[in-house]
């Protein structure tokens, strides 16, 4: 192939069913055999199911009762976010070493941008090194994709899996979409492609021959998009991964105080209002760092690694864990500050291998709540300020 310097050389990677495939590199007798993993109860949802599994019509986020009645013999396994949060670290740790610019999309799927890489070993050889790298040094199936932007990667990967690759040469971005169906188009969910299809919109090639003044009377904004998708044209850049992005919030309070309820209070609201902000911004976060100042103006910190996580009730947990672990009880304190670091992509909104489907749907109302009326609407008893309890 003819490779040009302006064209862009976007790789996509996706570990294969990643949950299943460190459950099947820590137990080979998983092997082959039908694998769900998620909560144990009837009453949790799917977070991960094997290939086995799909053709009965298993899916994740669905309903475990459900699953068990489609594929009555399929094992299922409690997840495990400390293995999979380990195995994702080490892949990162593979890609980012090998590749000159990586992004981090989730804890399972990467891009790298290998444009100009051509010009030393060849955009295909170099992708397919890391293919073998990868799975050499951590045993796990990944499949990829190179194409000329982060759409067309990620949609061929999916037609790359299990455990294969695709190459979309550059001018074939259009004609490879345009047999697909309508779904295959990241940003068309069940709403939108309802709507497509009950105006006889069927497959991306049809979606691409609607004028895109038509689309924004339809679709707004998102309507000039998908018209722009659907054509193979996506100029979204490659986001540098880089482990020290992060979030936080921190409160100085008018009055030291040695109070532990009121810290402790005060500890749970701050968590939880980051903990909405990073799902609104579809992230997880790795690490939990909790900032005390006290009164002499000593200033300490504590951070923790944890599993990523999006979860109010896994994060509330481990911030109050490591409040404890720091604070100086014979101290007055003079602020108070907690800091999501090692944040990725994901939309992870909830903890799928403790929470029930109803627990589910419950942390999605809230939120829907805190779009709508905003972040303080919905909060914990125990974060809601108190009255001083001596009057």
């Amino acid at each position: 192939m003819n490779w040009q310097e302006d064209k862009r050389f976007i790789s996509h990677l996706d570990l294969d069913t990643f949950f299943v495939s460190v459950e099947r590199l820590k137990n080979s007798f998983f092997v082959g055999k039908p694998l769900i993993v998620g909560g144990l109860s009837d009453r949790s949802v799917v977070a991960a199911c094997s290939y086995e599994t799909r053709k009965f019509g298993i899916h994740s986020a669905m309903p475990m009762k459900l699953a068990l009645r489609l594929c009555p013999h399929a094992i299922v396994l409690r997840g495990d976010m400390d293995s999979y949060s380990y195995y994702s670290r080490l892949v990162t740790d593979v890609v980012r070493d090998y590749v000159p610019v990586m992004e981090k999309a989730s804890i399972d799927e990467f891009y790298v941008d290998l444009t100009g890489v051509d010009r030393f070993f060849g955009c295909s050889q170099f992708i397919s090194e890391l293919k073998q790298k990868i799975q050499k040094e951590t045993g796990l199936p990944i499949s990829y994709a190179l194409a000329s932007n982060k759409l067309i990667s990620k949609v061929a990967t999916e037609d790359a899996k299990p455990d294969g690759n695709k190459e979309i040469e550059h001018g074939g971005e259009k004609g490879y979409l345009a047999p697909l169906k309508i779904e295959r188009m990241p940003g068309i969910g069940q709403k939108t492609g309802n709507l497509l299809r009950q105006m006889g919109v069927q497959t991306i090639k049809v979606l691409s021959e609607i004028p895109v003044p038509m689309m924004q009377n339809l679709l707004g904004k998102n309507g000039v998009d998908l018209s722009r998708k659907a054509n193979g044209i996506d100029f979204t850049p490659i986001v540098p991964y880089s482990e020290q992005k992060s979030m936080g919030t921190e409160e100085t309070f008018e009055q030291d105080t040695i109070d532990v309820y009121f810290l402790k209070s005060e500890l749970i609201r701050m968590t939880e209002r980051m903990t909405f902000q990073l799902r609104q911004q579809q992230r997880l976060t790795g690490c939990i760092t909790i900032k005390l100042r006290y009164a002499n103006f000593d200033t300490v910190t504590k951070q923790m690694v944890i599993p990523y996580t999006a979860s109010d009730a896994v994060l509330l947990i481990k911030a109050q864990e490591i409040f404890e672990k720091l604070y100086d009880k014979r101290l007055l304190v003079r602020l108070l500050g907690i800091r999501f670091s090692h944040l990725v992509q994901g939309n992870q909104q909830i903890n799928l291998f403790e929470d029930t489907e109803e627990m589910v749907k419950l942390y999605q109302a809230m939120d829907t709540i805190r779009k709508r009326y905003g972040d303080t609407m919905v909060k914990r008893a125990i974060s809601i300020p108190y009255v001083n309890r001596k009057k």
